[in-house]
């Protein structure tokens, strides 16, 4: 006869060895049924270089998760197979931008550039995003409106350069300035005085500038226009159609002129404010 200690006894050790058993096989379910990541900084980067190329060269490093997106947006019915391969060009764009719409949004909220809260519900059950990047909220500094992602590399730059510097423009201007071809009407953009400044002051604000992670040039009489420096937060998410274009080509080495001439400023190595904080 077994007493009721016994029966205790023995229903406990079988509880531990079923638990045993099957902890492992729970453990391997969730694994399998983890969704891949799409690294948002990576899908940005590509979103801005891939359609200003002019072949089909993909962005280093954005292969896996654009694919994801282009997966997901097919799925959708708004992307053609062939077009889901890991490059994010115009097509890509496109698709995005009529994703973004979908969602209610507008303006530069459906350029086609991904934004976190987008790229977050395309891929529900698809994929879930790492590095993410947000534009922050307008604030007034220097007398101009800047995102505070913006402000935060402005502020990094001027202790680079060793001075506060004076803005003429800023960001979220729509209809603000002609020659400015509508790269400040999103976030990301500013133009700087340097009208008080000696060459090699000019150059070295350029330096600070693009270590922080802006696409930065020295705009001139020859061009068209009167000094200064017009500077766009690289992967900042609320860049106007325009402004993208111009971050873009001074990836691939322009000047971000409608010519698309040679970058004509000091040597960069071209990082983001996301890796610039990293290094």
């Amino acid at each position: 006869m077994f007493t009721k200690a016994a029966v205790l006894t023995a229903l406990c050790s079988a509880a531990v060895a079923a638990f045993a058993v099957a902890a492992p096989a729970q453990a391997e379910t969730a694994a399998t049924t983890a969704l891949p990541t799409a690294n948002m900084e990576a899908v940005l980067k590509a979103a801005q270089i891939d359609p200003r190329r002019a072949d089909d060269t993909q962005t280093p490093g954005a292969h896996d998760s654009v694919l994801l997106v282009e997966q997901a947006l097919q799925a959708k019915g708004l992307l053609s197979s062939q077009y889901v391969d890991g490059y994010f060009g115009t097509t890509t764009i496109d698709a995005y931008s009529q994703y973004q719409k979908s969602l209610g949004y507008t303006g530069i909220d459906a350029s086609g550039l991904p934004g976190k809260t987008s790229l977050e519900k395309l891929g529900e059950g698809r994929y879930t995003v790492t590095n993410p990047v947000s534009a922050g909220s307008q604030v007034t500094y220097h007398g101009v409106t800047l995102n505070t992602r913006t402000k935060a590399m402005l502020v990094a730059a001027e202790g680079i350069f060793g001075s506060s510097v004076s803005l003429t423009q800023g960001s979220y201007n729509p209809g603000g300035v002609d020659a400015s071809a509508g790269t400040h009407d999103g976030g990301g953009a500013m133009d700087i005085s340097v009208s008080n400044l000696s060459s090699t002051s000019r150059t070295n604000l350029l330096k600070a500038l693009r270590k922080v992670g802006f696409a930065a040039w020295l705009r001139t009489p020859a061009q068209g226009f009167a000094y200064h420096i017009h500077a766009m937060a690289i992967s900042d998410p609320d860049l106007s159609s325009g402004a993208q274009h111009q971050t873009g080509d001074y990836y691939l080495g322009m000047n971000g002129l409608a010519g698309r001439g040679a970058d004509d400023g000091p040597a960069d190595t071209k990082d983001t404010w996301e890796e610039y904080q990293r290094s």
